[in-house]
């Protein structure tokens, strides 16, 4: 921790207080004199956040600093630097390809495709209101239909989507949208309803074919007209009841409220 001040010729008193202090902000006080294999892997992390600390950087470069972990002490470390970062009031530059962490680290977030800039925004932003096809489906899960619109307003979207030989109506999302236009229909697995009979507005009757317990969710894949459409259902209940999840072969209804339905220009 102490090589970058003695590189720099810094005084031996200066040292010992600047590393003390980096050590309490990682949290590894008492463990100065300890080898590299007496420490965790998480620890080693600390240490390296430390070394970089130490130095008081205006801005602080992390390129993807928690990618070698195992995943629960990686959602450890990611609170940490979190709090380390807004305790310490200076810059961070984040790089992750983990779009949990960089939903979880971020006040904002760049999504970045072949070098360009995608959308700039806030994690809400840039979940709820992504730009373009590109970053609804980098960050998230998302189910896209291509289709055409049939009639636009400030407020809605009514888009002719082929494949479901149906109409679907959403929220205009990219600027410049006219009738007429090719357009892509995007919708959060997790945002679209089971129900047992279906609404006047983006209806849809389908037949699972394929289901998957994760233990928060069960995901849920209905096929509608040939069109695969992925379905995100938290397990709000406590069960073990095979009858009490839904089953491959099984009708269903499905329903995307308008106002979690987005538009997006297409490409």
């Amino acid at each position: 921790i102490a090589f970058g001040l003695e590189m720099e010729g810094a005084d031996k008193h200066e040292i010992e207080k600047r590393v003390k202090r980096a050590l309490e902000m990682v949290q590894l006080t008492g463990m100065e004199r300890r080898k590299p294999k007496q420490l965790s892997g998480g620890q080693q992390q600390r240490v390296a956040v430390a070394r970089a600390l130490v130095k008081v950087p205006d801005v602080l470069l992390l390129d993807e600093p928690l990618g070698a972990l195992d995943l629960k002490l990686r959602k450890e470390m990611q609170l940490e630097l979190k709090a380390l970062q807004q305790q310490l009031g200076i810059t961070f530059v984040y790089v992750t390809h983990d779009q949990e962490e960089a939903m979880t680290m971020s006040d904002r977030i760049a999504v970045m495709s072949k070098g360009k800039v995608q959308q700039l925004g806030t994690p809400v932003e840039i979940y709820e209101r992504p730009s373009n096809r590109f970053v609804a489906d980098f960050i998230g899960d998302s189910n896209f239909l291509d289709g055409q619109i049939k009639t636009l307003s400030k407020d809605e979207a009514c888009v002719l989507v082929p494949e479901l030989n149906a109409e679907v109506n959403g929220i205009p999302v990219s600027n410049g949208l006219v009738n007429g236009e090719d357009v892509t229909v995007s919708i959060r697995p997790e945002k679209i309803h089971i129900a047992e009979k279906g609404m006047n507005q983006n209806s849809f009757k389908g037949k699972v074919t394929n289901t998957v317990y994760i233990g928060t969710d069960t995901h849920l894949y209905v096929d509608l007209k040939g069109k695969t459409i992925k379905v995100f259902e938290q397990n709000r209940i406590s069960r073990l009841d095979p009858g009490s999840f839904y089953t491959v072969g099984q009708d269903v209804t499905l329903v995307m409220m308008p106002e979690n339905v987005l538009v997006l220009k297409k490409g």
